[in-house]
């Protein structure tokens, strides 16, 4: 039994944030951050983070035909949690009306979306579900130090969708290899997230990021470029039978070492880091979702996903894509209306850190 992805979509906020954008509020350029990273501008939401995973849900629902109430496990990856108690999966399933689902959350950071896609497929191989929604969405400028030029000029919010459905055909994911460097977690970590900064006068979403540039970069190259060889290796395939990879987008320079180590040129890797930066745990499914949009996902592919996240975890997810490359039906499901520009939104986050915290609910 497999686990063939029958749907898929996107939300992307409209509001955008440009390397110009943030030369007014931090000593950068476009050409400094352009040069490094390769990133030109990244989205920032107006919306919670629900809003926008609710929405590339029905989009992928409406993709695989299907209605909400038919799903029977929702996988919800992501570390930016609107709620952790409740769980993310549980308002989408309210959401999208899947009485019957089980629902939980996936945090792996950047790969929360990959290990939630291995979750949902084991599942279904197994027999728990015949099908699943996985959803990879982060709400991260909240969260953002935007004082912090190494990691504001970064990140971005987005989400994206797919739809599982058991199939005795070889669709689906293939193989994925996952792994972590434990050793090397400090290199990457958000302070003022989590529960150890509430004895500490830390304000929630006030935040200090430790960002060991050098070190991530070389343990995400090797991390993934290992794990590549590894899922590759499982089904007796070569980097010749790859007909696309479609990476973690967190840095045009990283996704450049991955292709050359995994001997892969960039002609068949896909890359949108430029339009969105680092997502997280949307950029993998963004991208596979654009990938299928703009025809470079074509019937039977043979995808390779690799990414790479804080903890520091990292994966390869090979995927045999089916016979449809185009939607049953679209979507109406929309974002509410915005009228802000990024800039804006920025100003108002910033404001609203600087209240006094209210204890009244």
């Amino acid at each position: 039994m497999n686990a063939a992805i029958v749907g898929w979509g996107k939300c992307l906020p409209p509001a955008v944030l440009s390397n110009e954008d943030l030369s007014t509020i931090l000593e950068t350029s476009d050409e400094w951050i352009t040069s490094r990273t390769g990133i030109r501008e990244r989205r920032v939401s107006h919306v919670r983070l629900e809003e926008m995973a609710y929405v590339a849900a029905e989009r992928a629902l409406a993709a695989a035909g299907m209605e909400g109430k038919e799903i029977e496990l929702i996988v919800f990856g992501t570390c930016s949690h609107d709620d952790q108690v409740p769980n993310m999966a549980s308002g989408i399933q309210a959401r999208i009306g899947a009485d019957a689902a089980a629902s939980m959350d996936v945090n792996t950071a950047c790969t929360s979306f990959l290990y939630g896609l291995s979750t949902a497929t084991a599942m279904i191989r197994t027999g728990v579900v015949r099908n699943a929604l996985v959803i990879g969405a982060e709400l991260i400028t909240p969260f953002m130090d935007w004082s912090d030029r190494n990691v504001a000029v970064l990140f971005g919010d987005g989400a994206a969708a797919v739809v599982l459905q058991a199939t005795d055909r070889e669709e689906g994911l293939l193989a994925e290899k996952l792994g972590c460097f434990s050793e090397a977690r400090e290199t990457l970590r958000v302070h003022g997230m989590g529960g150890r900064y509430a004895n500490q006068g830390v304000l929630y979403g006030v935040t200090r990021w430790q960002f060991e540039g050098q070190e991530i970069f070389k343990r995400a190259v090797q991390g993934m470029g290992d794990a590549c060889e590894s899922a590759l290796k499982k089904i007796g395939a070569s980097a010749n039978d790859v007909d696309l990879v479609v990476p973690h987008q967190a840095n045009l320079r990283i996704i450049e070492a991955v292709a050359k180590r995994a001997r892969i040129p960039m002609e068949r890797v896909f890359v949108n880091v430029h339009r969105y930066g680092n997502m997280s745990a949307a950029t993998v499914p963004v991208a596979l979702c654009e990938s299928v949009e703009e025809g470079r996902v074509k019937p039977g592919s043979l995808v390779l996903m690799p990414g790479f996240g804080g903890g520091l975890t990292y994966a390869a997810h090979i995927v045999r894509w089916g016979e449809r490359v185009t939607p049953l039906r679209e979507s109406k499901a929309e974002l509410p209306p915005n009228d802000r520009t990024a800039l804006q939104l920025l100003k108002e986050m910033q404001e609203r850190k600087l209240k006094p915290v209210s204890r009244t609910w």
